[in-house]
């Protein structure tokens, strides 16, 4: 069974750093589209980066352009979101994602309907 799992959120002052990983199992993240989403309470959930299978493409939200970086470990099957210069606005529960499908090795989606597999989050939280 395909399943993916967050760790590393946590509290942080702002300015400061985290580094989110996403691990999956029952699967090799490898070939797949991988994006990070985050969700806020009373907002709707929000693409944050996206990777494609090759690491060839990347997709940033606006608002994280600069600060944040998302990449991969293939021998540890994991994909991880770099953020840095942390803002208060930067607090949501975290989401990982993958695309089971096939597409082209620089294909990147930044449409939650578009991944078919979820973790269960983390929170972050950016707070003096």
């Amino acid at each position: 069974q395909a399943q993916l799992a967050e760790s590393g959120g946590g509290l942080v002052q702002p300015g400061g750093s985290l580094r989110l990983s996403c691990a999956g199992s029952g699967f090799t993240l490898e070939y797949n589209t991988i994006g990070w989403f985050r969700q806020a309470p009373g907002k709707e959930r929000e693409v944050v980066a996206c990777i494609s299978s090759s690491d060839s493409s990347t997709y940033y939200a606006d608002s994280v352009k600069g600060r944040f970086t998302i990449s991969r470990d293939n021998a540890k099957n994991t994909v991880y979101l770099q953020m840095n210069s942390l803002k208060s606005e930067d607090t949501a529960v975290y989401y990982c994602a993958a695309d089971r499908a096939v597409h082209s090795a620089n294909y990147v989606t930044s449409r939650p309907r578009d991944y078919d597999y979820w973790g269960q989050g983390t929170q972050v939280t950016v707070s003096s």
